[in-house]
């Protein structure tokens, strides 16, 4: 009965004892080693580990296009194996996904004024006819966008009509291209001049709206038999009037 005593108080120590330590780890004080326990009281804007994601606009774009401008990012086919892709204001207009693209040239007619898609269809331009083709850009109206991206063999089958239909659309390169090019061009009826955006390159690139142009080339051919794939982004303004 004597012991009861100092019992209680060593019993009353040792509560007390378990009690801080229960509670510095809890509440991550110093020296705790529970890291991961002190996390859960730690909010995520209080972390300095924490960095805030990149928000990404339409069709990817780092950036947001002006008022009256329409947004859109594209991406010729990489080699025979992966199709092309053209996005505009957030709409995926052509992929193969959609199942809407194919060897040749992968064309996207747009309203300039709505941003509208008009028509979407891809051309053999290896083994097809380019009758269809010149049947399918011949007609358009003033104002038309016209979005083009290539997929294994752009080239083969254009006749000099072909190419100059391409080039009043706004392209340099049309006249050029050769087999197995990579080429991405954002054009219209109706412009005055050329695009001041076109560009040659031998490299990944994303710039404003205009042609793009890889040559096919075995020294620089970064698949076999076919040069990089090649990526556009930027924002077209829209037209005014489109009859």
């Amino acid at each position: 009965m004597r012991l009861a005593g100092p019992l209680r108080i060593v019993a009353l120590v040792v509560t007390v004892g378990l009690t801080w330590i229960v509670v510095s780890i809890l509440l991550g004080g110093p020296g705790s080693g529970f890291p991961r326990i002190q996390q859960l009281f730690t909010s995520p804007e209080s972390s300095v580990t924490t960095e805030p994601r990149a928000r990404k606009y339409k069709c990817g774009l780092p950036q947001p296009c002006p008022e009256e401008h329409l947004a859109f990012r594209m991406v010729s086919g990489a080699a025979n194996v992966i199709g092309p892709k053209i996005c505009l204001e957030d709409k995926m207009l052509m992929s193969s996904v959609k199942d809407n693209v194919g060897r040749g040239l992968n064309i996207a007619l747009v309203n300039g004024v709505s941003g509208e898609l008009i028509e979407a269809r891809a051309f053999d331009m290896w083994a097809g006819d380019v009758n269809d083709l010149l049947k399918f850009i011949r007609p358009l109206h003033e104002g038309t966008l016209v979005f083009v991206a290539s997929y294994d063999d752009p080239a083969t089958k254009m006749n000099e009509e072909t190419r100059k239909l391409f080039s009043e659309l706004g392209s340099r390169n049309a006249k050029e291209l050769a087999f197995r090019d990579s080429w991405v061009f954002v054009g219209a009826k109706g412009v005055q001049n050329k695009s001041p955006f076109e560009q040659r390159t031998e490299a990944m690139t994303s710039c404003p709206p205009g042609p793009q142009h890889v040559k096919n080339s075995k020294h620089t051919n970064k698949y076999e038999g076919w040069p990089e794939a090649l990526e556009m982004e930027g924002c077209i303004p829209r037209r005014s009037t489109a009859s």
